[in-house]
């Protein structure tokens, strides 16, 4: 399994990014995908994760309502994280990650240690 992320840029408060993640390796159409950032001196978190095989998505409170992930209906192989609305503090590396399944709420993959593989990151800056 494969993922990159990129989009990642500079961009000043209130503005917007929107970041991919391209995954492969996955047989079948049932995996999750989270999203995470890490910032410098701070531990990595979860941001957002949707399921494959239902779309079913959560967020960490503190970008709901200003980000929103999808997967692109043309290509099903790329995941979206539109970011609104960005902040200082949203600022950090970001990354995409992948695991098989299970019966979990999809809150569960914003845990990073339940995530299997992992991407390079792309770097966001808020700043004006």
């Amino acid at each position: 399994v494969q993922l990159q992320a990129s989009g990642g840029g500079s961009v000043q408060p209130g503005g917007s990014l929107r970041l991919s993640c391209v995954v492969s390796g996955f047989i079948f159409d049932d995996y999750a995908i989270g999203w995470f950032r890490q910032a410098p001196g701070k531990e990595r978190e979860g941001v957002s994760s949707i399921r494959s095989s239902d779309g079913d998505v959560s967020y960490a409170n503190s970008v709901k309502g200003r980000f929103t992930v999808s997967r692109d209906t043309a290509k099903k192989s790329v995941y979206l994280l539109q970011m609104n609305n960005l902040k200082p503090e949203d600022a950090a590396i970001y990354y995409c990650a992948a695991r098989l399944p299970g019966y979990e709420d999809p809150s569960y993959y914003l845990r990073p240690e339940t995530m299997e593989n992992w991407g390079k990151g792309t770097l966001v800056t808020v700043s004006s």
